[in-house]
C-alpha cells in the first residue's frame, strides 16, 4: 500500500474538525492519544490487508497458504522434511511443467524442485544401437568412434553419448522404455582467497591442509526450464582432459587464482589472465611433478595441483578460490553459521589468534578471526568464570595449523567455544613427528564447545590423504568434570576422565578405523565419562561408563585378533540409559537396545560406506547398496549417522511419488545417483 495512504496517529488526529484539537489541547490531549490507539489498530488492519494481497500469489505468500494454493492446483503433498526443500517451487512450477508433460526438461526441473539436488535427465531409447536404414539414418548410434576422446571420457556417465547394446533384462539401464534421471547428492563448497600448501617455490597444493583434492564446478544456473543441463549446470568434479577453461576459471567461477603483493600501503591482488591457464595432468612422476611448465600456470583438477612456470617474487604470494565436493553442511566451511553477536557482548576482531586473546584479556567475549591460515602454537588460559567464544567470521574458514599439542587451561566455571575452524596439526623433525597436534584441556574448565569446525582426524594428512598419526586422538580432557559438547563437526577421537560429560550432535568421530580407540579414558582403555550421540557416526571402539542416550548413530566399530576389549561398543552401567534406532555391533555391551541393527546373528543389516578417509567427497557416505535398515532405520526414516538430516530417502520417495504424475506413457523412469 502507497505509504501516503497509511493513516497513522497524526493523520487521524488532523481529519478531526479544528475545534475539537483546540479544545483538545486545552484539555491536555486525551482526544489525540485516542487517535493513537486507533492508528495501531488501523496499522494492523492495514498489514493484514497487504499480507492477503501478498498471498495471492506463490512467489510471496505466507508459508501456511503455499499448501492452500498446491491444492487448488492439484499439486501432491509430499514428505515436509527439512527447512531446506520447500514445496514453494514445486507449485510455482506446477502449470509450466505440466504444460511440457513428458519432455526431459520437464523432469530435470522436477527432479530439482523436489529434491534439491541437480539433475540430468536422459531418454536411453536414444542411446541404444540400431541398425540403419536410409529413411532415418542415425550413424552416431551404430558403433563407438574410438578416436573420440571426448565421448569415451564420459562413457556411463550422465553426459554419455555413446550407442549401447540394448539390456532387455529387468532393472537394466539402455533399454527402450527407461528415462534416466541422474542426481547429484555431493555438492561445491567453496573456499575462496586461502593460501595454497606449499611444496616448493613453484608447486602447490589447491587444499591449505597439503592433501590431494578434486576440483568441483560451481554449477551455473539454468535461466529457461527447457534447457537441458549441460557439464556445467551440475556440481560434478572438473576432468582433466578435453575441458575448456573458460567454463571453470576466471572471477565468479569454479576456480580462480590471484597473485597477492603489498606495496607498502594497500594489498594489491591480481587475477592471473586466463590465457595463462592449462589443464594438465601433474600426477607424481619420477620424485616429481609429470608436466611442470616452462610459461603457463598449470592446474590439475582431478588432483587439486598447482605449478607456476617460476617463482613468485619475495614479497608476492598465491590465493585461490576452488570448490571441493562434500555432502553436507559438517565440518569447518564457508556455509552459512548464522554467527550472531548478543548485545553487550564484547567483540575482538582479530588479525591473529594470540593477538585475539591478548585483546580480550580477563573478560569474557567473542574472538573473530578471518578465514586465513594460522601457523601460531599458544597456550589459552581462561580465568575463572571466563567464557570465550574463537570463532571464523560468517561465511568463512579459518585454517589454524599447529606444530604442538594446542593447551587450554581454565579455572572453575570457565568455558571455550570453537566456531567455524579447522586444525591440523603435528611437527615432523629429521623425518620423525617430534610433536602431537592435539587439543588437551587442563585446569577445572567446565566446558568446551566445538561446532560447525573440523578437528582432522589423524592430527595430520599425508598427500593423498591417509592420516600422518592414526593412533593420536584430537581431544584430551585431562581436567575433571568437564563437559565436552561436538555439534555438527569432524573431529578424531577422543579421551576424557571418568568424570566428564560427552555430547556429540550431527558429527562424525573418526578414530581412522574401526579397530581403533573413539572414544575411552586417558589410558585408551579404562571408561571415560558419560556419553551421548545423537545423528552421528562414530569410526572406533568406545569404552564409557554409561551411555545415557545413543540414537540414529552407527558405532563402526569392531574387536581384531588379540584384543584385550571385552566389547567393539562397551559401557560399564547398562542398567540406565538406552541405545535406540542405531547400528551398534551383535557382541557390544550397552544399555537397553530399541529398534537397532543387527538383531541377531543373521541379520545382515550392516552399513557400507563408500569412504572412510577424511578429505574424500564421499567420506561416511554410505553407499546405494547399503541395507535398508541402515539406509532408512533411524527414527524418522531418515538414514542413521551424521548424514541423518539430509533425509535423502524422504528426497527419493518424493521424487519417485511426483514422477508418476509426469512420466510420459509407456516409459519407466530409471533413478541413479551421479555421486
Amino acid at each position: 500500500m502507497d505509504a501516503s495512504r497509511k493513516f497513522d496517529q497524526d493523520t487521524l488526529y488532523n481529519l478531526l474538525p479544528a475545534v475539537y484539537r483546540v479544545r483538545d489541547v486545552a484539555e491536555g490531549q486525551p482526544l489525540y492519544a485516542l487517535m493513537g490507539v486507533i492508528a495501531e489498530q488501523v496499522a494492523i488492519l492495514e498489514e493484514d490487508l497487504a499480507q492477503l494481497y501478498d498471498d495471492q500469489f506463490i512467489e510471496t505468500c505466507a508459508d501456511w497458504v503455499v499448501p492452500y494454493i498446491g491444492d487448488l492446483l492439484g499439486v501432491r503433498g509430499l514428505h515436509q522434511i527439512a527447512s531446506q526443500i520447500s514445496p514453494r517451487a514445486q507449485v510455482a512450477n506446477a502449470l509450466a511443467l505440466r504444460r511440457r508433460k513428458g519432455t526431459a526438461a520437464m523432469i530435470e526441473q522436477l527432479a530439482r524442485d523436489v529434491t534439491r539436488w541437480d539433475a540430468k535427465a536422459i531418454e536411453y531409447f536414444q542411446q541404444i544401437s540400431t541398425t540403419q536404414y536410409l529413411s532415418h539414418l542415425r550413424p552416431q548410434n551404430h558403433t563407438v568412434d574410438l578416436r573420440n576422446g571426448k565421448a569415451l571420457q564420459n562413457i556411463n556417465s550422465a553426459f554419455d553419448t555413446l550407442p549401447h547394446t540394448a539390456e532387455i533384462r529387468s532393472g537394466g539401464k539402455y533399454n527402450l522404455p527407461n528415462l534416466g534421471i541422474f542426481l547429484w547428492r555431493v555438492q561445491p563448497f567453496s573456499l575462496t582467497t586461502v593460501s595454497p600448501f606449499s611444496v616448493d617455490a613453484q608447486r602447490y597444493l589447491f587444499n591449505p591442509l597439503g592433501i590431494n583434492t578434486k576440483l568441483y564446478n560451481l554449477p551455473e544456473t539454468e535461466e529457461t526450464i527447457t534447457h537441458l543441463a549441460e557439464r556445467n549446470n551440475v556440481p560434478a568434479p572438473i576432468a582433466l582432459r578435453h575441458t575448456t577453461v573458460a567454463l571453470y576459471y576466471g572471477e565468479g567461477k569454479s576456480i580462480a587464482i590471484y597473485v597477492e603483493s603489498d606495496n607498502g600501503q594497500d594489498t594489491i591482488r591480481e587475477l592471473i589472465p586466463i590465457d595463462e591457464i592449462r589443464f594438465c595432468n601433474l600426477a607424481d612422476h619420477n620424485g616429481t611433478w609429470a608436466n611442470l611448465p616452462d610459461e603457463h600456470y598449470a592446474i590439475d583438477p582431478i588432483l587439486g595441483r598447482l605449478a607456476l612456470p617460476e617463482p613468485l617474487p619475495a614479497d608476492s604470494h598465491l590465493r585461490v578460490t576452488f570448490h571441493y565436493g562434500f555432502l553436507a553442511d559438517i565440518g569447518g566451511g564457508e556455509y552459512a553459521r548464522n554467527v550472531t553477536t548478543p548485545q553487550d557482548t564484547v567483540l575482538v576482531k582479530a588479525t591473529s589468534i594470540q593477538q585475539g586473546f591478548d585483546d580480550l584479556g580477563s573478560q569474557s567475549g567473542i574472538i573473530e578471526v578471518t578465514g586465513e591460515t594460522f601457523e601460531e602454537d599458544l597456550t589459552i588460559r581462561l580465568s575463572a568464570g571466563q567464557q570465550i567464544v574463537l570463532r571464523s567470521a560468517e561465511n568463512q574458514r579459518a585454517f589454524w595449523k599447529l606444530s604442538e599439542n594446542l593447551i587450554i587451561e581454565g579455572g572453575d566455571g570457565a568455558s571455550l567455544t570453537l566456531d567455524g575452524l579447522s586444525i591440523d596439526g603435528g611437527r615432523i623433525a629429521d623425518g620423525l613427528l617430534a610433536d602431537e597436534g592435539k587439543l588437551v584441556i587442563r585446569g577445572t574448565i567446565a566446558e568446551l564447545n566445538i561446532q560447525d569446525c573440523t578437528l582432522v582426524p589423524g592430527i595430520r594428512l599425508n598427500i593423498d590423504g591417509s592420516p600422518l598419526q592414526p593412533q593420536t586422538p584430537s581431544i584430551v580432557i585431562e581436567s575433571p568434570q568437564t563437559s565436552l559438547k561436538v555439534s555438527d563437526s569432524i573431529v578424531g577421537a577422543v579421551r576424557a576422565g571418568i568424570d566428564c560429560q560427552i555430547e556429540f550432535k550431527n558429527s562424525m568421530i573418526d578414530a581412522t578405523s574401526p579397530s581403533s580407540v573413539a572414544y575411552a579414558a586417558l589410558d585408551d582403555f579404562d571408561p571415560g565419562g558419560k556419553f551421548s550421540s545423537t545423528n552421528c557416526t562414530i569410526i572406533g571402539k568406545i569404552h564409557t561408563t554409561e551411555i545415557e542416550l545413543a540414537s540414529n548413530t552407527i558405532f563402526y566399530a569392531e574387536l581384531v585378533n588379540g584384543d584385550t576389549w571385552l566389547a567393539p561398543v562397551w559401557a560399564e552401567r547398562r542398567q540406565r540409559g538406552c541405545v535406540r534406532f542405531s547400528y551398534v555391533p551383535l557382541t557390544s555391551r550397552v544399555p537397553q537396545r530399541y529398534q537397532c541393527h543387527p538383531i541377531g546373528a543373521d541379520d545382515l543389516a550392516y552399513p557400507h560406506f563408500r569412504s572412510l578417509r577424511y578429505g574424500s567427497p564421499f567420506y561416511a557416505q554410505l553407499t546405494p547398496q547399503c541395507h535398508p535398515a541402515i539406509a532408512q532405520g533411524a527414527d524418522d526414516e531418515a538414514e542413521m549417522g551424521a548424514f541423518h538430516d539430509l533425509f535423502q530417502p524422504q528426497r527419493l520417495t518424493n521424487l519417485r511419488t511426483r514422477l508418476l504424475e509426469f512420466m510420459p506413457f509407456g516409459m519407466e523412469p530409471v533413478i541413479l545417483l551421479a555421486s
